[in-house]
C-alpha cells in the first residue's frame, strides 16, 4: 500500500480536505492506527460506525491538541484532571462527564466521552489546523484484533477510508493503546485500563 511519496504538509492537507468534506480517514495516533473524522459531523460518526461494524451504542474516543482544545469541549474539568494528564507517562484517555459540541452518536449511553490530548506529530497538528476534535478509533473490524501498525490493517478498512494517510505507513514499533481513566464531575476517578 505504499504508494506514491508525499510530504507531510500536503498529507495534512489531503487529510483535512477530507475531513471538511464529510470524509473519513486512516490515520497514525500517539498509540495504534486510528479511524479517524471531525468529532462534530453525526453522518461522519456514523460512516465510522458502519465501516467497523460496531454498534452506536459503543462510544468513540475523539482527540484534541491542546489543554485549550479540551476545555472548549468539557466544561467543568476537575483539577485531578490537570493532574492525570501533567503525570501521564503514556497516552492517557479520560472519559468526562457532559462533553459539548461534538456529535450525539459519538457519547455513551450516559453522555460521556473519551478525550486524549495527543502528542503525536500527525494527529496533534491535524487536529490543530482541523479546529475540531478528531475521532479516534482502532483501524479494525469491531471484535477483530486492533492492528499494531499500518502493515496488519484489512484491505475492507483501508478500502472503506476515504483517505489512508502515507506518513508513519513503514513504522513498525509496538505502540500500545492507551490507558483508560473514567472521571465524574465530582472528581472521582475509575481506571478502565
Amino acid at each position: 500500500m505504499q504508494n506514491e511519496t508525499i510530504s507531510f504538509g500536503e498529507d495534512i492537507r489531503n487529510a483535512l480536505e477530507c475531513l471538511r468534506k464529510g470524509g473519513i480517514i486512516l490515520y497514525p495516533t500517539d498509540t495504534i492506527w486510528g479511524i479517524g473524522c471531525d468529532a462534530t459531523n453525526p453522518e461522519a460518526v456514523r460512516k465510522i460506525y458502519e465501516l467497523k461494524r460496531r454498534a452506536e451504542s459503543k462510544s468513540m474516543l475523539v482527540l484534541v491538541d491542546s489543554e485549550g482544545s479540551l476545555e472548549r469541549i468539557v466544561s467543568n474539568i476537575p483539577e485531578v484532571a490537570w493532574q492525570l494528564i501533567e503525570s501521564a507517562v503514556n497516552p492517557l484517555t479520560i472519559i468526562y462527564d457532559n462533553p459539548k459540541g461534538v456529535a450525539g452518536n459519538l457519547l455513551a449511553s450516559d453522555g460521556s466521552l473519551g478525550i486524549r490530548i495527543t502528542g503525536e506529530r500527525f494527529s496533534n497538528e491535524l487536529c490543530r489546523r482541523l479546529r475540531r476534535p478528531l475521532v479516534s478509533t482502532s483501524a479494525n473490524v469491531s471484535g477483530e484484533k486492533s492492528p499494531v501498525n499500518f502493515s496488519e490493517i484489512t484491505e475492507d478498512i483501508i478500502n472503506g477510508a476515504d483517505y489512508v494517510v502515507k506518513y508513519r505507513q513503514d513504522d513498525m514499533g509496538h505502540p500500545s493503546p492507551s490507558n483508560i481513566i473514567k472521571l465524574s464531575d465530582g472528581g472521582l476517578f475509575k481506571v478502565i485500563r
